[in-house]
């Protein structure tokens, strides 16, 4: 992986976790799901004054000159606005993974309401921006702020589209300029899509250098290598390139460090990276136990105790359904451990869901505990399990945890990344062998091997295993204890 691209992960994952970060979406993000670029918006528009828009850098006066040429009414551009961003348009992949992930602020030049239909699917509230009135109020609950700085297509007449827009922008939106400038200071900011050709945007980025000097939040900004077969001439494709590289070395003046991808494919799986780095801080603790087989009960509690202990201790995040026998002290060590640092709420270490035990609704209650689990697993990258048995109500006979199994299977659904510990017995010991066989299918980083059959070794201490769980996590997220 390149070194820019792992330290953007590393560093936009802990500033996700801080609730400090902010995603700039231009007309790039919007392009994949049926939008046009502003060019082809604004063709027929130039026809009409006589310019080949292929030949126009400058759009914003392309819309001033109609404007000018139909006596100052902008009725052609409003109808414009709206025959293309009203109609339907699908939800690109890279909208739902941002929506995902739990970043509550928002800014888009775009017209378009993908990111607000993107976060409403992920049944988010949404508090919508668009005219500076509305940044006097607030929508109470709500998940994620949107400001939409030039505009939506809700109200076209107001759309930020021509000169006379730009120049007025601080007259009639000075408040949209206030609250960006207070988010570039103190959020670290991801632009997707975004062309840096924004008079508003480069004003408020150089009067924060001004101020800042060298004191700058850093930035990330995605941006597609230009590449030799989108051009006709070598001569062009050379000049190009110098151009970017140019505007690459500019962007550092403001502090935004430009991430380059050969297709913009890359992009979405750079997200997908992000999403699961940022999961894999959170770890779904799955165990049960009715018969503590050879460890004995006071091992088996005190082993679960440690274990959730270390894992908050490490940094993680304990997500668990509160398990038969082993899961009051799952609770008890996290709980202990959270105590005792007084670095952060409970709320957010730790998120136990009780299985209900019986339902009087009209979903039976097995279907009712995978809705459950499913629930609990989708937002963890990691999943541990230990121990795993049960009493058959039938036979009384031990048998193996179901549930556990079932929890296995999801957690591979969801791309999470199991870590059996397989010393432990029972169903754990029965997954631990699965990925054993199949090690590559399970797990993406083969230098892990060695450690995961650790996990097997029933010779090894609590310390140890234990341990080894946690080297297992810090190596799959990539980071140095």
């Amino acid at each position: 992986m390149d070194k820019d691209v792992a330290e953007f992960l590393k560093t936009f994952t802990i500033a996700i976790e801080e609730s400090n970060v902010a995603i700039f979406a231009g007309a790039g993000l919007s392009k994949p799901a049926g939008f046009v670029n502003w060019k082809e918006l604004l063709r027929d528009i130039a026809d009409e004054i006589n310019l080949d828009i292929d030949k126009e850098s400058d759009l914003i006066a392309v819309a001033q000159y109609h404007v000018n040429e139909n006596g100052g009414s902008r009725g052609k551009i409003n109808q414009a606005l709206i025959d293309e961003f009203t109609k339907d348009a699908e939800i690109t992949e890279n909208h739902k993974i941002l929506s995902r992930l739990p970043i509550s602020t928002y800014w888009t030049t775009n017209y378009d309401t993908l990111i607000e239909d993107a976060l409403k699917s992920e049944g988010k509230r949404i508090d919508a921006k668009i005219t500076a009135e509305g940044l006097a109020f607030t929508k109470p609950n709500s998940d994620a702020r949107i400001y939409k700085m030039h505009g939506d297509i809700s109200l076209p007449h107001e759309a930020v589209l021509t000169k006379d827009d730009y120049e007025n922008y601080n007259i009639k939106r000075q408040l949209f300029t206030t609250a960006l400038q207070g988010d570039l200071v103190s959020k670290t900011m991801l632009f997707i899509g975004f062309s840096f050709d924004d008079p508003n945007l480069e004003y408020i980025l150089s009067r924060i250098r001004i101020l800042l000097e060298k004191n700058q939040r850093t930035h990330y900004c995605f941006m597609k290598k230009v590449q030799r077969d989108d051009f006709k001439s070598e001569s062009e494709f050379l000049y190009a390139e110098i151009k970017q590289n140019l505007k690459v070395n500019d962007l550092r003046r403001y502090s935004i460090k430009v991430l380059l991808v050969n297709q913009y494919e890359d992009i979405t799986s750079l997200l997908k990276e992000l999403e699961q780095q940022y999961k894999r801080r959170n770890i779904f603790v799955s165990g049960s136990a009715s018969d503590y087989g050879t460890w004995g009960e006071r091992r088996c509690l005190e082993f679960s105790s440690n274990l959730s202990k270390a894992i908050i201790k490490n940094g993680n995040n304990i997500v668990t359904g509160f398990g038969l026998g082993v899961g009051s002290c799952v609770i008890s060590g996290a709980l202990e451990e959270i105590y005792e640092t007084r670095s952060q709420r409970v709320e957010e270490r730790l998120i136990s869901r009780p299985f209900p035990q019986n339902t009087t609704g009209q979903i039976p209650i097995n279907e009712l505990w995978t809705k459950h689990r499913n629930n609990m697993i989708q937002n963890v990258g990691i999943s541990v399990f230990m121990f795993g048995n049960k009493i058959d109500s039938a036979t009384g006979d031990i048998i193996d945890a179901n549930g556990m199994i079932e929890e296995f299977e999801i957690s591979l659904s969801h791309r999470v990344i199991p870590i059996p510990i397989g010393a432990t017995g029972f169903t754990a010991k029965k997954i631990w062998e699965t990925v054993l066989r199949d090690f590559d299918r399970y797990v993406p980083d083969a230098e892990l091997k060695d450690k995961y059959q650790l996990l097997g070794d029933t010779s090894q201490t609590d310390e140890v295993l234990i341990r080894s769980v946690i080297e297992i996590v810090n190596k799959l997220e990539k980071r140095k204890k």
